[in-house]
């Protein structure tokens, strides 16, 4: 580049070299598989630098989708049972994942209706915001289903909707 910020066009690279450590940058190869290849000069520590910075940013906002794991019990209260079902409606407005567990013990396993019964009613409680992922399936002494949140890839595709009108505003105004 120039002194006006402008394409120099093709320069052997031994005055491309010498231009660069002229004026303090570093001579650094952009696109190797372009013929003639591409090269810039640019201050190459600060180029990782930011570079490294915009990655750690992008690694702080990313989040994160956790199984939690709800359980209940085959002769649960009323009460008890809406209780589990709000802490359940939190966790996937949150994003997250719910592990519905009903544990059996004792002789209480040769009744898995009663289990049954209890995680249908949690899907159709919850059916406005979740979607049943995989079905009611025994694990040893658990019988259980994992709900997901149906609105969390919703919200996502509006946000970034919103946020593409918004840019293509903020460049119509400034035009």
């Amino acid at each position: 580049m120039d002194e006006n910020s402008g394409q120099l066009g093709v320069v052997p690279t031994d005055e491309a070299l010498r231009l660069a450590y002229d004026r303090g940058f570093d001579l650094v190869e952009v696109a190797p598989g372009s013929d003639p290849p591409v090269c810039r000069l640019l201050d190459y520590g600060r180029f990782r630098y930011l570079q490294t910075k915009r990655e750690r940013e992008a690694h702080r906002t990313r989040k994160t989708v956790e199984l939690c794991e709800v359980r209940f019990r085959p002769r649960i209260g009323a009460h008890d049972w809406e209780y589990k079902v709000r802490s359940i409606r939190k966790l996937l407005n949150g994003g997250d994942k719910v592990k519905v567990s009903v544990r059996f013990r004792g002789r209480e396993i040769t009744h898995p209706e009663l289990g049954v019964t209890i995680l249908k009613g949690v899907a159709e409680a919850l059916e406005d915001i979740a979607k049943l992922e995989r079905p009611p399936m025994m694990e040893g002494r658990y019988l259980s289903i994992t709900l997901a949140s149906e609105t969390s890839k919703e919200l996502e595709k509006a946000a970034r909707a919103a946020k593409a009108q918004e840019d293509f505003d903020a460049q119509n105004e400034d035009a």
